[in-house]
């Protein structure tokens, strides 16, 4: 793993903290929680921007519209947006983190040359469409059937946590298409255009009042069995791809926005009373909790150099290297709530910044949205238990789990 700045990169880095100060002011700030049209309106503005000024799909191929950029590159572009406080993907995060990426492996041709520009230009919206009511940490249990009806696949059940899935254009839908195969050999992996008949999508409020996930219903939704990606009942395999992206680099960009956030809570805990004549920062065990949370992440963050960098070298990822990010990063991120709930103690009940009587605010309000976020992080893509089964499994050879 290189520590500094080869010429190239420095370069680039230069390049794109320029680009970020030009381009940010011009895009104007986010519109308020709950405005999902609007929410849509600014992603969809940031990933055209992205792409035109050729930093979208930073690290796709560039016979798929990417950049092709170096390890490096991809680490340092995400660094530099994180630092200058640039929007994450928002509502294109399954195309571009997941849906994409698993296009490119998987898809055939002419999937790819309709759906990836789209995608990268900010044109479509994916959804996922994995887990199901009964069929969360056991996804392979899944129960909505796929039809075949001459060229159709005719999709009859429910989906669940399907995030943004009330504004999205597309839905990666694993369906059960032999109901007689062994449970994760009778999957099929199809691409769901969200405008068919037969679609009912409910949007569902979470613990921080937000409502980005999506109940989904199915009822004889017929799907062309030319959006099936892969082979049929191959579709397990083709999920697995998909979590290798889901379980690996997709959460970096979450990553540095908590390393930049760590800074902040310090910075909060110097400032909030803590007692007489004494702030947070005072107490010797705040200190050393947050100074212990900084260490973590600052960890993850050298882990994530080092797998990508591996990676691109030829080197491979270790067995199950998303698995173990993914385990370390939810156990880091919820001892980082923890730490920031010790700091803001009573204005802990607020979901908003705490207005100062001289002016300005206190922004204690993103920091309870990330610590309750972080019971998301634990759960989806695989919760914390079943990634410890797997690591048990793939890395230290134990029996399997019966």
């Amino acid at each position: 793993m290189r520590l500094r700045d080869s010429e190239s990169d420095a370069k680039f880095r230069t390049e794109v903290r320029a680009w970020l100060a030009e381009n940010l002011p011009v895009l104007g700030p986010p519109p308020p929680p709950g405005d999902w049209a609007a929410k849509k309106a600014y992603d969809q503005r940031w990933q055209r921007m992205l792409f035109d000024a050729g930093y979208a799909g930073i690290d796709w191929p560039v016979e798929y519209g990417g950049r092709g950029a170096s390890a490096s590159e991809q680490l340092i572009f995400l660094a530099e947006s994180a630092a200058a406080g640039a929007p994450d993907l928002g509502v294109h995060f399954v195309g571009q983190l997941h849906a994409g990426p698993t296009l490119i492996a998987e898809a055939s041709p002419q999937q790819r040359a309709f759906h990836l520009p789209k995608i990268l230009r900010g044109e479509s919206i994916w959804c996922q469409g994995f887990s199901e009511p009964g069929s969360g940490s056991d996804l392979a249990s899944l129960r909505t059937r796929a039809v075949r009806d001459g060229d159709h696949y005719v999709v009859t059940g429910s989906k669940i946590w399907t995030s943004y899935g009330f504004v999205a254009d597309y839905c990666e839908l694993l369906v059960r298409t032999d109901p007689d195969a062994p449970k994760h050999r009778g999957i099929s992996w199809l691409i769901m255009p969200m405008d068919l008949p037969g679609i009912e999508v409910r949007p569902l409020r979470t613990i921080n009042g937000e409502s980005e996930f999506a109940e989904m219903y199915l009822d004889e939704v017929r799907i062309p069995v030319e959006n099936l990606v892969g082979r049929e009942n191959d579709g397990w395999r083709v999920a697995m791809v998909t979590f290798s992206f889901e379980r690996g680099t997709a959460l970096v960009r979450e990553l540095l926005t908590a390393i930049t956030m760590v800074d902040e809570l310090a910075t909060l805990a110097r400032s909030l009373g803590h007692g007489p004549g004494r702030t947070a920062w005072d107490d010797d065990a705040i200190r050393r909790e947050i100074g212990q949370v900084a260490a973590e992440l600052d960890a993850m963050w050298a882990l994530t150099r080092r797998n990508v960098t591996r990676a691109a070298g030829g080197g491979g990822v270790p067995p199950a290297g998303g698995s173990a990010f993914k385990l370390a990063y939810s156990e880091a991120i919820h001892h980082f709530g923890e730490a920031a709930m010790k700091v803001l103690e009573r204005y802990a009940i607020s979901l908003e910044d705490v207005p100062l009587t001289g002016g300005g605010s206190l922004p204690v309000g993103r920091h309870i949205m990330e610590h309750l976020h972080a019971f998301a992080i634990s759960i989806g893509a695989g919760t914390s238990q079943i990634q410890r089964n797997i690591l048990a499994e793939r890395v230290l050879g134990l029996p399997r789990e019966r």
